[in-house]
């Protein structure tokens, strides 16, 4: 997609932010010590992250912001939603098990929409930081970033919360379920 399409219009712009604002406000516990105006001021200043937090939020993601990495001077936005964002669920990890797989194809992979998006999907550690915030996929589960000796085997990884534990867990890459989504995270 070219550079011109992943910007919205002023109009969806502005309401974006303001949903942006009214879940940063709801939710203090998620980052504690920043300030929505200075985040507001990143935002504008980069309009095709805000072309991303829109997709995160068009495809059920509920992103938020849930820290601030001093270093690069970025804000970290995690997608929030309790459970699996709706409209991620149903595919397989990546472009290479959506290829390999010969019956019953998946509409896309995980890592696949997550590049479409302009987002990564959270690490391990990412999802492990997201489950100290709240109580996160207790009835879906989430790809998470799989390292390449996994991925290289056939393997990928996904994380849920179950008994009160956040669980790691392994799945052939090409395996969906229409219980597992993905998690996304975007820096700004």
């Amino acid at each position: 997609m070219s550079s011109s399409k992943k910007r919205l219009t002023v109009k969806q712009s502005v309401e974006l932010l303001k949903e942006l604002k009214i879940r940063f406000d709801k939710n203090k516990n998620r980052h504690k010590d920043l300030d929505w105006l200075e985040i507001q001021k990143k935002l504008e200043a980069n309009p095709e992250k805000v072309w991303s937090l829109s997709e995160m939020e068009r495809t059920g993601g509920e992103p938020d912001v849930v820290g601030y990495d001093q270093k690069t001077n970025e804000y970290i936005f995690f997608d929030c939603s309790i459970e699996s964002p709706k409209d991620r669920r149903s595919f397989c990890y990546d472009h290479k098990a959506l290829k390999e797989r010969k019956e019953n194809k998946p509409k896309n992979s995980a890592i696949g929409m997550a590049n479409e998006m302009g987002i990564n999907l959270l690490t391990e550690s990412q999802y492990k930081e997201l489950q100290t915030l709240g109580n996160f996929d207790t009835k879906t589960s989430s790809w998470i970033l799989t390292p390449f000796n996994i991925r290289n085997l056939g393997g990928a990884l996904f994380g849920d919360l179950r008994y009160d534990t956040v669980f790691i867990y392994h799945n052939g890459a090409e395996s969906y379920y229409a219980a597992r989504g993905f998690r996304g995270s975007l820096r700004v």
